[in-house]
């Protein structure tokens, strides 16, 4: 609320004031004090008249249309009446010279009733002047009183009476009341939920304590209702509203008057409600505006609208302008905005301003030739329509050099006999609509028009876009249409509202389709799709409900900006664009909701967004869908590929360049399923052969048919051919031969064929069978025979079909129809070709039903059947060799047991064992063997079988009854029972110890029990006998325990056993086993072990390097042997003297000398061999102490230079492994190792020895020098003891 003015007048300060606003249209303002005087004011706070006074105001009222104030005073018999029309003040003598006291004037005629204090009653007619005066109407002063609808008076006095008169003042009712009446009221009266047309109750307030009801109807029955003495005196009372102090939504202002401070006084509106005056306790008066006219307009982002009743503000919110506030001369009845003017007006005047950057300047006032009911501006002309007519005209005259007739214009021309009804300004159009429903464009810059639209009825309202290529109307019957006049084309608006007052475009750039409808209650949301698969169309987005007395004005991005009454703006954001709040905090149930809003305004950005949020890829097709509707074929493209669909992105790839609207609109409705459309599309376009190759791949073959007679009847046979093939597919064998028959082109073979072999096919299934069958056989394909066959063979045409699969080469098929026609001869001349075991089968048994058992023979033999073929062979062709010989091949249980039952009956009992077990017969086949003492042919046939453990128990308990306690324990240990095997074994005669001992180690190795490895232990120690049996048995015992470390210790003394006696490529191999052994078990080999393999492969290497004349070599190996000379006490002269020979032969004297001189002891001195005793005898005599030093070469581990034989480093103190061909210490630059046994060698050393050798000198596997691999990288070789 805003205050227009106050009155403070000297005057009346001190003393409360009377005012009255005239009724109706509230211009003027009768306001009076405590100075006699009666001032009027304007509703701006002018005064414009005054009425003096002889004293004090008693009373005045404005007559119900506010033309005549009437006023009465004290002192005076006279009645002041002002007239608002001519500013005149005249006086009516009231003719009865008492004082007056009240003065009312009726509602709804000319009527004044005036009171005086000794109750008497004037009636003045004003309309024929003639008074009514009524003597004693009361006999008090009369103080109150009210008029109804129906001119009847109803008064109130001192004398505690209440009178209702008529317009004549005869008395028609009246009753007593108990206290003085005040504030007398007439209502309508509400009985059983229905009010009455008259105002038939009166309702009076009595002593200021209680409410007094009289009803004319029913004078006997008043109502009087009494309140509390609490409450104080009624003051006033109307129509009440109990008001929750907690919601105070309905609160419209509070007003503050600080600066009075003896209370206010009383308060009054205008009729209309938009002013407010208020005066206050110490005689001031105050007006409000509370509400104003709501005008207001908008040019692209520049709003006008009134703030104040001679105040216009004008506004750019978007672009972020300041408010301008524009003062004006009059009170306007129009407003209207320009890029760069403000026009304001009433009546046939406007005023024109310019808007400056920093102020506003009043430009020009202009007339025109009738009231004008609305004016446009744009940047440079403004527009003003009245009386049917528009004239166009420039804002400032001087803008332009321009010719005089580009200065104005009038619309419509003389001769044109039609009154304009509504119109519109754009930059380049003047757009208006006309009574008889045309649309008229008419160009600014090329002054002509240029277009126009003839509608059924009259255009009542024009809304055009911003550009003027899309135009909104209303028609006189209410409907709304979007009009452009690019393609002269109109789309009616759906669900269009009839209350539409006004349409608004959007103004954001990227929602050029958008506009809303408004009503007093809602905002409608359209959407004008320009591009969609179906064509251009409009939609309703949603509705948005306004706040009361609230006129949008513009809409940009959603929020639209109201005007209200108060000359206040306010935003509101439409409900249709809830998704620009911040939507990335929403939930998935809130966005699916703006995801669909965002697609009925394609925002398809914003889409994006919200389906990369909700991650659910049913919003991303509803958006990918929306792209293919609205042909965002590029956006579509990115929306598939997001979600992987590669189909689509390909298809819209290779249609995405297409210029053709209705080519691309097609290929996108067949993309969303609906064909229909997409056929129609297709016809219209460029290209209308696509709408056949979809329905062709839709296999909608009737449709296709139809298109193919228009479009390409070439295709009509090819089309038939796929339609029949359906139809055949469905059953419906008629129209899929008829459609077979029309595909015949005549020219296209492979076509043709499959044409002819359908009609083979129908003909077939129709009963044709002949014509069938003969184009079946004249057809080339094996296939088509094959399937004619199945369709005779079904139809039992046994014959036909038989015949057919012979032709199509079908003989397996051929030759079981013949079977099942019981044509013998055929099947037999279909044999050889025929691979099914079932036929042959079928055929054998009928040859062997006619006694041919030779053919019945082959023919079992064909089908796999092998216990047939041994039957006959056994039974009818008595060749028991062959028999025998299919069992042996098939291992048929069946037929095996026939031939055993054959040898059986021969006496052939071992044979017919053997047969039993084949059979799985076994109990059968003991018993057999029990009865004919042939238990060892059962043993050894079982023993090579898959047996059960009660079959292997039952041939040992065989055996140990029979006391051959090695059979029986060896079947016990099959069987499993370790310990009683044990037993039988330990019980063997001395002729089978060895086997016997073999089979205990075996038994004890699979048992793992320490009672009987114990037991096995002490036969073998001779603890039970006396008689220690070999060590290797104990050696063998320990490696089937996987006991290694024993095992090892036991492999020392037997290597240190046959050493002694001489046999040292035995010591050798077992030293060399049971190394290999603890290596593969990854256990620490024992250095005893090594260092006796060492010296015994040392001496084996002798014999290989002196038969191949490397002396040096031999003579070496032979030192390292001497000097371990008590390894070998069998040998010790022997070895000795070979030691001498070959360090001699060698160059190695010294070494020579010192062997010679341990020969020459006594206890060797006589077993020297004679051919070299004088010899040795000669060195020792003279003596050549002579060497040829040995070579050195480094250490592995340290490079440490050491002679190449030494194997312990001094550097490192490292043992250094040796190689397998010299026996030297290995080179790391010269590494290899042997593939079988993994020892090294010297890569060259073992090649040079593998020319003249075929096998490791280590482990004797055969190695030639090709499997040889020189090893660069020697360090997983290369441990420390250490390590190990």
């Amino acid at each position: 609320m805003k205050r227009i003015f106050s009155l403070l007048e000297k005057t009346w300060l001190g003393a409360p004031i009377q005012f009255a606003w005239q009724k109706t249209s509230g211009n003027y303002l009768a306001v009076t004090g405590a100075d006699y005087i009666v001032k009027i004011f304007d509703r701006h706070g002018q005064k414009r008249s005054e009425i003096n006074l002889p004293g004090n105001c008693v009373a005045m009222d404005w007559d119900k249309d506010g033309d005549v104030l009437a006023v009465i005073a004290e002192k005076s018999s006279c009645i002041y009446l002002w007239d608002a029309n001519t500013n005149k003040t005249s006086q009516l003598d009231n003719g009865m010279r008492d004082q007056m006291s009240f003065l009312l004037w009726s509602k709804v005629g000319s009527f004044l009733a005036v009171g005086t204090v000794k109750g008497n009653l004037l009636i003045y007619n004003r309309q024929t002047s003639r008074k009514i005066p009524v003597l004693g109407k009361h006999t008090k002063r009369i103080t109150c009183g009210c008029w109804n609808t129906e001119n009847l008076l109803a008064l109130g006095g001192e004398d505690k009476m209440i009178t209702v008169s008529n317009q004549e003042g005869d008395t028609i009712r009246q009753t007593q009341v108990r206290s003085e009446p005040s504030n007398m009221q007439f209502s309508l009266m509400k009985t059983d939920d229905r009010t009455s047309a008259a105002e038939s109750m009166i309702s009076v307030v009595l002593g200021k304590k209680a409410l007094f009801l009289f009803n004319l109807n029913e004078p006997d029955n008043p109502a009087d209702l009494e309140f509390q003495q609490d409450f104080g005196n009624i003051v006033c009372y109307n129509c009440i509203k109990i008001q929750d102090l907690v919601d105070l939504k309905d609160m419209y202002a509070i007003l503050s008057l600080d600066e009075e401070n003896k209370g206010l006084g009383t308060l009054s509106w205008t009729d209309d409600g938009q002013l407010l005056a208020l005066s206050t306790q110490r005689g001031s008066l105050h007006v409000f505006l509370t509400k104003l006219p709501i005008l207001g307009d908008a040019c692209s982002t520049r709003i006008a609208y009134l703030t104040s009743l001679l105040e216009v503000t004008v506004a750019n919110p978007i672009e972020g302008e300041l408010p301008i506030t524009v003062s004006v001369d009059v009170e306007p009845n129009f407003v209207a905005v320009g890029l760069y003017h403000l026009a304001v007006g009433m009546n046939n005047r406007a005023w024109f301003y310019v808007l400056g950057e920093n102020a506003v300047k009043k430009l020009k006032d202009m007339e025109y030739l009738g009231t004008v009911a609305s004016i446009c501006l744009h940047s440079d002309y403004a527009a003003a329509l009245f009386e049917g007519k528009v004239q166009l005209h420039l804002i400032e005259s001087e803008i332009l050099d321009a010719q005089e007739e580009r200065e104005t214009r009038l619309f419509p021309a003389v001769d044109d006999k039609c009154r304009i009804l509504c119109h519109a300004l754009t930059s380049d159009f003047l757009i208006y609509g006309t009574d008889t429903g045309v649309v008229q464009y008419f160009y600014i810059e090329d002054w002509q028009f240029v277009n126009d639209y003839r509608h059924p009825v009259s255009v009542k309202k024009i809304f055009p876009d911003p550009n003027g290529t899309r135009l909104v109307f209303i028609d006189e019957k209410s409907d709304g249409f979007v009009y452009c006049p690019v393609n002269d084309t109109t789309y009616e608006i759906p669900d269009f509202s009839p209350t539409i007052k006004g349409v608004l475009w959007e103004n954001w750039p990227m929602d050029k389709g958008v506009f809303i409808a408004y009503d007093d209650d809602k905002v409608y949301t359209y959407v004008f799709h320009k591009d969609t698969i179906q064509g251009a169309k409009v939609i309703l987005a949603g509705s948005t409900k306004v706040p009361f007395a609230h006129k949008p004005l513009l809409l940009y991005n959603g929020e639209l900006t109201c005007q209200t009454q108060s000359g206040k703006v306010n935003n509101i954001y439409l409900s249709t664009y809830g998704f620009l709040s911040n939507f990335r905090d929403t939930g998935p149930d809130e966005l699916r909701p703006m995801l669909a809003q965002n697609l009925m305004l394609k925002r398809f950005s914003d889409a994006w967004e919200m389906c990369r949020i909700l991650n659910d890829e049913a919003a991303w097709n509803e958006l990918a869908r929306a792209c293919l509707h609205h042909m965002e074929v590029e956006f579509a493209i990115r929306v598939y590929r997001r979600i992987g669909n590669v189909g689509m992105v390909m298809s819209l790839e290779q249609i995405k360049g297409i210029e053709d609207y209705n080519l691309l609109a097609g290929h996108l409705a067949m993309f969303t399923n609906d064909y229909n459309l997409a056929q129609d599309l297709y016809l219209a376009s460029s290209c209308p052969i696509a709408a056949l190759e979809m329905r062709r791949d839709l296999q909608h073959w009737d449709s296709a048919l139809q298109l193919a007679k228009r479009l390409a009847p070439d295709q009509i046979p090819f089309i038939s051919k796929e339609y029949a093939i359906q139809l055949e597919f469905a059953g419906d064998y008629v129209n899929a031969l008829a459609h077979y028959e029309k595909g015949i082109t005549g020219d296209n073979k492979e076509h043709d064929e499959a044409c002819l072999a359908g009609v083979a096919q129908m003909s077939i299934r129709m009963g044709d069978i002949r014509r069938g069958v003969n184009q079946a056989l004249k057809h080339p394909s094996r296939v088509l025979k094959r399937d004619c066959g199945a369709i005779l063979e079904n139809m039992k045409q046994f014959s036909e079909a038989a015949q057919l699969y012979e032709k199509g080469l079908y003989y397996d098929k051929a030759a079981s129809v013949y079977i099942r026609s019981k044509n013998w001869a055929k099947v037999g001349d279909l044999l050889p070709h025929v691979s099914s075991p079932k036929i042959h089968l079928q055929y054998a048994k009928a040859k062997e039903a006619d006694g041919r058992y030779k053919e019945a023979v082959v023919a079992y033999e064909n089908a796999k059947q092998w216990q047939s073929v041994i039957r006959i062979y056994l039974d009818h062709l008595n060749n028991p060799e062959k028999a025998v010989s299919i069992v042996r091949e098939t291992q048929s249980p069946d037929g095996a047991k026939m031939v055993a039952r054959f040898f059986l009956q021969l006496g052939d009992y071992g044979s017919a064992i053997q047969f039993l077990v084949m059979s799985k017969c076994n109990n059968e086949a003991f018993t057999l063997a029990q009865q004919h003492n042939k238990m060892e042919i059962y043993a050894d046939i079982i023993g090579s079988e898959d047996t059960t453990n009660e079959d292997y128990q039952s041939i040992a308990l065989y055996f140990e009854g029979e006391k051959r306690y090695l059979q029986a324990g060896k079947f016990f240990l099959l069987c499993g029972q370790y310990s009683r095997a044990l037993k039988h074994f330990l019980k063997c005669p001395s002729s089978e110890d060895n086997v016997a001992i073999e089979m205990a180690i075996e038994t004890v190795g699979q048992a793992k029990d320490e009672l009987l490895t114990n037991q096995l232990i002490d036969h073998l120690l001779g603890e039970n006998d006396g008689m220690p049996k070999d060590a290797k048995y104990l050696f063998r015992l320990y490696m089937a325990l996987k006991q290694y470390r024993e095992a090892a210790q036991t492999a020392i003394i037997i290597a240190r056993e046959e050493q002694s006696a001489g046999n040292y490529r035995n010591a050798h191999d077992v030293l060399f086993s049971m190394y290999a052994e603890l290596k593969s078990q990854k256990i620490k080999i024992p250095s005893e072990m090594a260092t006796n393999l060492m010296i015994l492969h040392s001496y084996i290497l002798v014999k290989i390097h002196v038969k191949n004349g490397d002396h040096m070599k031999g003579a070496r190996m032979l030192i390292r042997v001497a000097n371990n000379i008590s390894k070998f006490p069998s040998h010790i002269v022997p070895i000795l003297t070979s030691t001498v020979i070959e360090c001699h032969r060698a160059g190695l004297k010294n070494s020579a000398f010192s062997f010679a001189a341990m020969l020459m002891r006594p206890e060797y001195r006589s077993k020297i061999d004679a051919k070299y005793k004088k010899k040795i005898e000669g060195m020792v005599r003279r003596p050549d102490t002579s060497e040829i030093e040995e070579a050195t070469t480094p250490c592995p581990f340290c490079k440490f230079l050491l002679p190449e034989c030494e194997l312990l480093c001094p550097g490192c103190k490292n043992s250094i492994p040796y190689c397998i061909a010299t026996g030297r210490h290995m080179l790391k630059d010269d590494w290899t190792v042997c593939p079988h046994c993994d020892f090294p060698a010297l890569y060259s050393e073992l090649k040079i020895m593998l020319n003249t050798e075929s096998t490791c000198p280590m482990c004797s596997e055969r190695l030639n020098a090709a499997q040889l691999k020189k090893i660069s990288d020697c360090t997983q070789f290369l441990r420390t003891e250490e390590e190990l």
